[in-house]
């Protein structure tokens, strides 16, 4: 009897335990968001989004990081999407299970946590150096889209092994294909989690510092990329080529990292507003992502 009593009380302890900590953690978040917004909020101005980076703080923006950040997400999705989703539904439903793809998915564990300037090192000996991209958004992207593809992965292999089993067998009853049952079954009803997973993984991308500077993304850029898409008046209407891919950019992070290295209060205000801006890209990155996920799983039915 006072065994139990005593087990009672530790799993209530614990419990205290773990609710203070949560309640903690979230104090200090939601102070540091409100040190943060009631500092750079001053500087939330339509000029501080349309200007290039300055040496004088009151005259400096973000105009060419924003633009680079969004590049950048554009590349690192259409790369590490569709590959890490591919990779996963091949690993779980379609590799045979042996040494060699144990080996593999060991190793695709063991890379979701590496260091991301590892990735950057990566990144600036195959990209930078080999394909001879040079510090260009192209380089940066790949090596954004090789930091985040284990993350997708993996939570696209969780994603379908929750799937119960008999949705495959029913599937398989009624005549269909190893390829219609993932595609009209399997893809449908873990798009949801497997949506978290990207949301994650872009997260994790969007406010990545180290690999940038790795591969030499500059912190200084008075310019725009150019647009690589040209509309026509003939078919096919659209024309895209790889000018501006190949330009020099810098990203929001790496903005916010060079203000904050200045002594001089101004470049302090502006790099709490670049944080808030890359915040709201964030919050707005994963508000369609969410979006996205409540519309397939509304259409989901077992």
């Amino acid at each position: 009897m006072n065994r139990r009593i005593i087990n009672r009380r530790l799993d209530k302890a614990f419990k205290i335990l773990g609710i203070a900590s949560t309640v903690f953690g979230l104090l200090v978040l939601v102070v540091l968001f409100v040190n943060v917004f009631l500092e750079g909020r001053s500087r939330l101005t339509w000029d501080f989004f349309s200007s290039f980076p300055s040496r004088k703080p009151e005259l400096a923006g973000i105009l060419s990081a924003l633009v680079g950040t969004i590049w950048l997400m554009v590349i690192t999705g259409l790369v590490a999407i569709p590959l890490g989703i591919g990779a996963g539904i091949y690993l779980e439903e379609y590799a045979k299970k042996n040494r060699l793809t144990n080996f593999i998915e060991i190793n695709i564990a063991n890379l979701a946590g590496v260091p991301s300037i590892i990735y950057g090192l990566l990144g600036l000996g195959i990209f930078v150096r080999y394909l001879k991209l040079d510090r260009s958004i192209l380089a940066g992207g790949f090596t954004l889209a090789l930091l985040v593809l284990p993350v997708i992965i993996l939570s696209t292999r969780e994603a379908l092994r929750a799937i119960p089993f008999s949705i495959r067998e029913a599937s398989y009853a009624l005549g269909a294909t190893k390829w219609q049952t993932v595609r009209y079954q399997l893809l449908p009803a873990s798009l949801g989690n497997i949506m978290t997973g990207i949301i994650l993984a872009m997260s994790r991308a969007v406010g990545e510092t180290a690999p940038l500077i790795t591969i030499g993304a500059l912190t200084y850029i008075a310019f725009l990329p150019q647009n690589p898409i040209t509309f026509l008046e003939k078919f096919p209407f659209i024309h895209f080529t790889l000018r501006g891919l190949l330009d020099p950019f810098t990203a929001l992070p790496i903005q916010i990292f060079n203000w904050v290295s200045r002594p001089q209060k101004g470049f302090s205000t502006n790099a709490a507003a670049g944080i808030i801006v890359l915040l709201g890209l964030t919050l707005a990155m994963n508000a369609v992502a969410i979006i996205l996920r409540h519309r397939y799983q509304k259409k989901i039915r077992w």
